[in-house]
């Protein structure tokens, strides 16, 4: 008997749980889907902002320094054909 019982109470739930989800679920993926959106939209603006023919650089790497001295000259690696 408490076994039916338990049985019956967990197969309620879950219907619950399930027909909620049905109808909360597209709900949440819809406001994400809109604020990404927006957000999309909102950098598109900002990036229309700047004048035309500028360049901004948000970042200059430092310059590699070189192992073998110029005055060296470059070496290349090859194979000997036979």
């Amino acid at each position: 008997m408490l076994l039916i019982r338990f049985l019956l109470i967990s197969i309620c739930i879950l219907y619950i749980i399930r027909s909620l989800v049905r109808y909360l679920l597209p709900v949440l993926f819809e406001s994400v889907v809109n604020k990404a959106q927006q957000q999309a939209q909102q950098q598109q603006r900002q990036s229309s902002k700047r004048p035309d023919g500028t360049i901004k650089v948000d970042y200059i790497p430092q310059g590699k320094r070189s192992t073998v001295p110029d005055s060296e000259g470059e070496f290349v690696d090859y194979e000997e054909v036979k």
